[in-house]
């Protein structure tokens, strides 16, 4: 077996990307094979979420140990999502329509990608307007990722991204990221990164074993890949679990949108040509809404009155 160094180049582009954001492994690495390295299909999404199932743990051990990670939205993710991977890979291969209900799920997600990358930068703005500060969250703190756990939707959440997963291999990230940012707007986007990533490790090991049984792996490709993604994975979970949220939240903004594009069936030049465009204008729109919010008077901070003194307090002073 010999080694494809430009296959480690791009594993190690896009284990980077998924460490820093929690998603574009499958958005990113499918079509790389594909477009890039002339893959067949089959094989490109096979050899794919079985590299994810060696990349994600890297990420998802630095996030772990930083505990930006929801534990208990994990569990009820897997829940649902364990499962639906695995069945995914067995009913691609059941269904006479799969390349037509193959498409039609990219273009769904793709829309649902574009969406939230628009939502990412206008909770942002609000978020900056509605504390009257141009500073975003901060750097990520080692905190614990609490919030209260809607159990209904996120195992239905967990049971779409992995029939995703196991039937396209596009979904584990991009739609997990998604649906968080809508049913938990509390959570900071170092949380949202780390609990998609822990989650993501049992759902794609469910969608590894059915391609290890029923798919075409490749075992050269995947070895290729896993030498670039694992410390790409390594270095940009490090990278998310410390960096500003709004460096996060400015970079899963871009990947969406590219990944949007690219799934709605839009050339690389065309995706590429956006996501540097994005890059650009919105740096300069971002500089433009700071210095107005700058401009804003702070605001203001309410103290709350102290309780008044009553006789169980007054007896023991």
């Amino acid at each position: 077996m010999s080694i494809d160094l430009p296959l480690v180049v791009g594993g190690l582009l896009v284990g980077f990307v998924v460490g820093l954001t929690g998603m574009g492994g499958g958005a990113l690495m499918t079509p790389m094979l594909i477009f890039v390295f002339r893959v067949d299909p089959l094989t490109a999404v096979s050899s794919d979420i079985v590299a994810s199932l060696f990349m994600k743990p890297a990420g998802a051990i630095v996030h772990l140990r930083r505990r930006t990670v929801n534990l208990q939205l994990v569990l009820w993710l897997c829940l649902g999502s364990v499962p639906a991977a695995f069945s995914g890979a067995l009913l691609i291969r059941a269904l006479p329509f799969g390349d037509s209900l193959d498409e039609a799920l990219k273009m769904v997600l793709g829309i649902a990608l574009l969406v939230a990358s628009a939502g990412l930068v206008v909770r942002a703005v609000l978020g900056m307007l509605q504390r009257r500060t141009a500073l975003g969250e901060g750097p990520a703190r080692p905190t614990n990722a609490d919030v209260v756990v809607k159990k209904v939707p996120t195992l239905v959440l967990g049971m779409v991204a992995g029939l995703l997963v196991g039937m396209t291999s596009v979904g584990s990230g991009s739609i997990i990221i998604v649906v968080l940012l809508l049913l938990y707007p509390a959570l900071k986007a170092s949380q949202l990164v780390g609990t998609d990533l822990v989650q993501a490790v049992p759902l794609v090991a469910a969608a590894s074993l059915g391609h290890l049984l029923y798919g075409n792996f490749s075992f050269g490709i995947t070895t290729s890949l896993l030498i670039g993604a694992i410390p790409g994975a390594w270095f940009g979970a490090h990278v998310s679990s410390r960096a500003p949220g709004g460096l996060i939240r400015r970079a899963l903004a871009i990947l969406l949108l590219a990944s949007g594009l690219k799934l709605l069936g839009a050339s690389i030049p065309v995706v590429v040509g956006a996501a540097l465009a994005a890059l650009v204008l919105g740096n300069l729109l971002w500089i433009v809404v700071r210095e107005r919010i700058k401009k804003l008077p702070p605001k203001p901070v309410t103290i709350s009155a102290p309780e008044p003194a009553t006789e169980d307090s007054a007896d023991r002073s």
